[in-house]
């Protein structure tokens, strides 16, 4: 293989991998929470801020994993 193509290869591999964990995490995240509203809905408003926060912070490790590839594509 040349080197533009393992290139390529890791940069797939990196965000491949970087965005399955955040993935997994969020449906757990929102799983959870449908649970918690179904158990007490009066509690929906601390529980969606709670959940909307918790995604942005697994998200957050799916961006660093784009752009972490996009470097490699661009830069490397």
């Amino acid at each position: 293989m040349d080197p533009e193509s393992m290139k390529l290869l890791a940069a797939g591999l990196a965000i491949g991998l970087g965005a399955l964990g955040p993935g997994l995490g969020i449906g757990i995240l929102g799983y959870g929470a449908m649970q918690a509203l179904g158990r007490n809905p009066e509690a929906r408003g601390p529980i969606m801020t709670n959940m909307i926060l918790a995604i942005a912070f697994a998200e957050a490790i799916a961006i660093y994993a784009l752009l972490i590839a996009i470097i490699m594509v661009f830069v490397a």
